[in-house]
């Protein structure tokens, strides 16, 4: 940060001086375009070019500043949107809650069942929540990527309805692993393997209660500006995007340090 500081520092000094001797411009005005002769510009123009072929670097130190400053403000709007929207992250009535229901640090995700990075990220979630034993997960039923997606979503909540929530998990733990695009025959053969009552399962996938668990978390994930999966919320962070087992493990630290 000190080195690109110091070089555009250089750089808007040396083409100050480049513009003073091109033209009679005072040094308060050398940036302002509206005061300049076209002489005096196109010195400008040619010795911001000569400079920066001379020093391509700063280009990319430049950019490395811009990012910075958008992933701070990032950081900083996020967590905005996580206190705004707290209550209905932690405790929207209906979403199936795992681990120590007690814990000290919620974790949720926003997940879809055919996102490949959900799948991947899935058995990284266990370990972080079975090796740490004090953490209260929730998991939002997101599903963006067509039909099949939407039809895991309605299978595993229906399975919640109608069973249980230990129903649930099977069934979620199941959809997340299963191959091929889901349908009547897969899901029911599926509710049967796991001795459920595939018949009444299948006939509350369509009800309201179902629909309306979607909308809600579909109008949540918007006013969160979220619109991928996996979506993760760590206390007061939010993590857009696959995040492997020690950065997960490293925000937990942060988050029961901050808090």
């Amino acid at each position: 940060m000190l080195k690109s500081l110091s070089t555009r520092a250089t750089l808007r000094s040396a083409t100050v001086a480049l513009c003073l001797m091109a033209g009679s411009v005072s040094a308060q005005d050398a940036f302002d375009p509206a005061t300049m002769t076209d002489t005096q510009k196109e010195a400008f123009g040619a010795a911001v070019r000569a400079y920066l072929l001379e020093n391509p670097q700063v280009i990319m130190e430049a950019v490395a500043v811009l990012e910075q400053r958008e992933q701070e403000q990032q950081v900083a709007t996020d967590a905005q949107l996580v206190q705004t929207h707290w209550e209905a992250l932690s405790n929207d009535g209906y979403s199936w809650v795992g681990g120590n229901p007690e814990g000290d640090v919620t974790v949720v995700e926003f997940m879809d069942y055919r996102c490949g990075y959900c799948r991947k990220a899935h058995p990284e979630v266990e370990q972080l929540i079975e090796s740490d034993g004090n953490i209260r997960f929730i998991v939002k039923e997101f599903p963006i990527l067509g039909d099949a997606s939407l039809l895991s979503s309605q299978f595993a909540i229906a399975t919640q309805i109608v069973a249980g929530d230990e129903a649930y998990k099977q069934v979620h733990d199941a959809l997340v692993a299963l191959e091929g695009n889901p349908g009547k025959g897969p899901l029911t053969r599926l509710a049967e393997t796991l001795g459920l009552d595939a018949e009444a399962i299948l006939a509350e996938m369509d009800s309201p209660e179902v629909a309306r668990r979607i909308a809600e978390t579909r109008a949540l994930a918007q006013a969160m500006q979220i619109n991928g999966t996996p979506s993760f919320v760590f206390g007061d962070t939010m993590v857009r995007g696959y995040a492997p087992l020690a950065a997960m493990q490293q925000i937990v630290e942060e988050e029961r340090a901050t808090n």
